[in-house]
């Protein structure tokens, strides 16, 4: 089954789509192409029901790959034609953009299972954060009309570092994952939850984060305003935020964020709505194709 995204990355993917159907053709395999994803979900997960669901190609990035876990079960196995701006789900596992390359992965390669979040009742793959980066997410798309590249990206990011206020964010983590017990709360002004360690930028916020440990990892800085704001983007590109002194992190299970001002949040890239946000860990909630070698490489480590 592939779903391809019309509003995915900044141009047209319907030439890479093409070259996958006829990749997979030559290894014998049935593709079924789709645009509406209410029709593509619906269909993969009749097809998974029956047993001859090879696998849910998403043609697109991040956001993709997270509507598609949130409108299947689990269980269902999802890979990428990556598609989107950032495609960091598909970087992480090393998923190649090659249609034809991909065709050969997706004939040969195994499943693995990893975990994701849920926030407020919605699964995310990557991260949730609420700060000074779901700022620039909202703004950006709520001008957001038809593809979208990095050159969206300067202006939003500009304003929001110059007007972005900081409000205080209350953290409540009901449970120490490492030790199950309680821990105190905190009181942050930019916070991310990560499932795995990436994040947009080049940059890697939460480099520890691994994805099929059952825990989440919160990060975050403890004070903000416009100049703070700028050391800690600076700190964050050059990989020096986590030696900062309002720098903070946890490993968690589950947790609570709330602001008495309107919070905007973003999961995996896309705006999420505002605060309060409940966020958990799913263990194991998502089976992605990944290729034999990448596995082999992780045996062997």
């Amino acid at each position: 089954m592939i779903l391809r995204n019309p509003k995915a990355g900044a141009r047209s993917s319907e030439d890479r789509v093409e070259r996958l159907a006829a990749s997979l053709r030559r290894r014998g395999l049935i593709p079924e192409v789709h645009t509406d994803l209410t029709d593509a979900t619906r269909r993969a997960v009749e097809l998974q029901q029956s047993g001859i669901l090879r696998v849910l190609v998403g043609v697109g990035g991040d956001g993709t790959a997270a509507e598609l876990v949130n409108r299947t079960g689990q269980g269902v196995p999802l890979t990428l034609l990556p598609a989107g701006n950032s495609n960091l789900l598909a970087r992480y596992l090393k998923i190649p953009g090659d249609p034809e390359q991909l065709g050969r992965m997706i004939a040969d390669g195994r499943l693995q299972h990893w975990d994701a979040g849920r926030a407020n009742g919605r699964i995310f793959l990557l991260m949730a954060s609420c700060g000074l980066d779901a700022e620039v997410v909202r703004v950006l798309h709520d001008w957001r009309s038809g593809h979208m590249s990095w050159r969206h990206y300067p202006k939003p990011i500009w304003d929001a570092l110059r007007n972005y206020q900081y409000p205080e964010l209350r953290i409540s983590v009901d449970e120490n994952a490492a030790e199950g017990t309680a821990a105190p709360d905190l009181t942050l002004c930019w916070v991310s939850v990560f499932n795995l360690s990436c994040y947009g930028w080049y940059t890697q916020f939460a480099p520890h984060a691994d994805g099929r440990d059952a825990q989440l990892d919160l990060c975050g800085f403890r004070r903000g305003s416009r100049l703070r704001g700028f050391g800690y983007l600076t700190a964050m590109i050059f990989q020096q935020h986590q030696r900062l002194r309002n720098w903070t992190t946890r490993r968690v299970r589950r947790v609570r964020i709330a602001s008495d001002v309107a919070v905007s949040y973003q999961l995996d890239g896309d705006p999420g709505g505002f605060l309060p946000l409940e966020i958990e860990i799913l263990p194991g909630r998502l089976t992605m194709l990944v290729s034999e070698e990448e596995i082999s490489k992780e045996v062997m480590l």
